[in-house]
């Protein structure tokens, strides 16, 4: 575990990161003996210092929510970041690149809740009755800190969120079976991966519900209004300086950016 004083240096490492878009030494390496619960607490410590600035909390994003990319980070459940208002994209908005580190992009589900939720005890039919709309997105994730990283410095390094894009046609969540919602993520007219929202611990309502758990022992609960991305159901892609990238939802319509 960290002192306080380690936990205030580490937030100081990855605002300064971000500011600078130069990703920092890992803080696995700064600080040897950090743990998860450290992460989390950095985490919510320069999201404190961004809203103390003027910067407004508008939802979560869940990741690492599927079983190969829980292996990979040597654990057995999710994590979350916190989406803040300066993240929001345009649908077809143009990126300037050299104002993220190493930026890469996720199709995703966002769920926009109609009331509150908060753990514990939140199952799925829960997340579905407090979901007003659900809507294709994108994430743009960006890694303040170097590679290669372990699961305490993507926590403490909010999830790598840095940007969320909303588009196509919002649904209500009892009006399609979101499980076979499906995407194809296209990165300059070529296919770079597809999948189907069932990836998502099987139904992408379950992101929402181990959120919500999940924070309900901080004692904080998801609001009415608050935009949650369940966690994407592809690999990340890279995103290059010119390169466009669309995501195809069929039936919900398409989401798209590009970095100039």
């Amino acid at each position: 575990m960290l002192t306080d004083q380690e936990r205030a240096q580490a937030a100081d490492i990855l605002l300064e990161a971000e500011r600078s878009r130069t990703p920092a030494v890992q803080l696995s390496k700064t600080f040897p003996g950090i743990e998860v619960e450290d992460s989390y607490v950095i985490q919510s410590e320069v999201t404190r210092r961004k809203v103390s600035s003027g910067r407004r909390v508008i939802g979560h994003k869940v990741g690492l929510t599927s079983k190969a990319m829980q292996q990979s980070s040597q654990i057995d459940e999710p994590d979350y970041g916190h989406l803040l208002d300066d993240m929001m994209i345009d649908d077809g908005a143009k990126l300037r690149h050299q104002d993220y580190c190493v930026p890469r992009v996720e199709p995703e589900l966002a769920f926009i809740l109609g009331s509150s939720l908060k753990g514990p005890g939140v199952t799925l039919p829960d997340v579905l009755r407090a979901t007003e709309y659900v809507i294709p997105a994108i994430e743009v994730i960006d890694a303040r800190v170097q590679n290669p990283r372990k699961i305490t410095d993507t926590v403490a390094d909010n999830g790598a969120a840095a940007g969320i894009v909303l588009g196509g046609r919002p649904v209500r969540p009892h009006d399609i079976d979101l499980r076979w919602i499906g995407a194809v993520f296209y990165r300059n007219s070529e296919i770079e991966e597809t999948g189907l929202a069932a990836g998502v611990l099987g139904h992408p309502a379950m992101g929402i519900a181990w959120l919500a758990n999940k924070l309900g022992r901080f004692g904080t609960g998801l609001e009415p209004g608050h935009i949650v991305l369940s966690g994407s159901f592809t690999r990340p892609v890279w995103a290059n300086q010119g390169d466009t990238l669309h995501a195809d939802f069929g039936p919900l319509g398409g989401v798209a950016i590009q970095f100039v």
